[in-house]
């Protein structure tokens, strides 16, 4: 059972408009933003934060922004955060070897050594202490400008904030993000956790 309950999606009409936009991300409303609506400022301003972050300016694609989410979400531990992360980059057309192998990114084939340092550095700026360095700027500024780097951290910051939503509230997972878990990171252990409808 989550922390805090969510409401009805119907129950603040600029959220609901606004939360279309999760309709084509992950096909649902996710239960953090009904719960975030209890403080509709704050639903709205995240959502549209997260349009923001996840909108295409160059060449950081769509489906690798949603796999730079996993990696931070995987750092922290979030298994929703993972969960959404991994069925979005799905939608999102990143490639079926990359998703069934995204544990392995760093000696995987399917991953170019550009979509490799976007991994590497979404993991070292989603610990606690931070890990970004000046080996990381390097390789960064070998692939990438900074722009796009900017894109990039704007994809890990959202995701910090997530995970500490998601977790500390243990938001129940919807179904179709379950079946997302399920088919690309349950051979490595994910489970719904804190998630499941059965905690606090």
């Amino acid at each position: 059972m989550a922390l805090v309950t969510p409401l009805d999606p119907s129950h603040d009409p600029e959220t609901r408009e606004l939360a279309e936009f999760f309709n084509e991300t992950l096909g649902f409303c996710p239960n953090s933003v009904l719960t975030m609506q209890r403080r509709p400022a704050i639903s709205k301003a995240f959502i549209n934060l997260n349009k923001a972050v996840m909108a295409n300016e160059g060449r950081v694609t769509s489906a690798l922004k949603r796999m730079i989410a996993w990696v931070s979400s995987n750092a922290t531990g979030c298994r929703y955060c993972q969960a959404h992360a991994i069925r979005a980059a799905e939608r999102y057309g990143a490639e079926q070897e990359q998703l069934d192998n995204i544990w392995e990114y760093r000696t995987h084939p399917a991953f170019s050594e550009a979509e490799r340092v976007a991994l590497d550095f979404s993991l070292q700026a989603s610990m606690v202490p931070n890990a970004v360095d000046q080996e990381i700027k390097d390789r960064l500024y070998k692939h990438w400008d900074e722009g796009e780097i900017v894109e990039m951290l704007g994809v890990i910051s959202l995701f910090g904030y997530l995970n500490r939503w998601n977790d500390s509230m243990g938001t129940n997972v919807e179904e179709g993000a379950i079946e997302s878990g399920e088919q690309y990171l349950g051979k490595h252990g994910w489970n719904e956790g804190k998630h499941n409808g059965s905690q606090y």
